[in-house]
């Protein structure tokens, strides 16, 4: 088991420096491609990984892979079925970072938990500085997928990859 969450860890940290290629491609910086589809399969991968871990009954890490998996079956649609044509770039926008918004979520719960000076601060997470730090986490997620939106789907060529 150690391997396996050692290895969920490694690509939820890949999925993550992914996501943050292709949120910038969709904000004005040239999109790359094969980022964002390493990003979308990462990103799947990291949700489908957390499922075999350990637990004595159904946690919220659970809820949110499958809420996560359901995003990026949408966003996988998008991209591969449809090229991002039409209405379908707003879907993958969208969907794609609200599952990245999912990962960054679980990675400050993580760092709440594990990080002793965060931890020490918020040791049940019901305190204000843990409810501080995933207010800042939403919002910046809120305006990035306003932003990108406002860009508009013609921005985003069709994906090569």
């Amino acid at each position: 088991m150690a391997t396996l969450l050692a290895l969920h860890v490694l690509i939820s940290l890949i999925a993550i420096a992914l996501g943050m290629v292709t949120a910038a491609g969709l904000i004005g910086r040239p999109p790359r491609h094969r980022a964002s589809v390493a990003f979308l399969w990462t990103t799947i991968l990291t949700s489908v990984s957390g499922f075999p871990l350990p637990a004595d009954r159904i946690l919220p890490s659970h809820i949110v892979g499958a809420i996560s998996l359901v995003l990026l079956a949408l966003a996988a649609v998008a991209w591969h079925r449809h090229r991002l044509a039409g209405g379908w770039a707003r879907v993958w926008v969208v969907t794609a970072l609200a599952a990245f918004y999912l990962n960054v979520f679980v990675l400050v719960v993580q760092a709440f938990l594990r990080v002793p000076g965060l931890h020490a601060v918020a040791p049940t997470q019901a305190e204000p500085p843990f409810a501080i730090a995933q207010g800042a986490v939403l919002l910046f997620f809120a305006v990035l997928t306003v932003t990108a939106l406002r860009r508009g789907p013609a921005a985003l060529t069709s994906p090569s990859a």
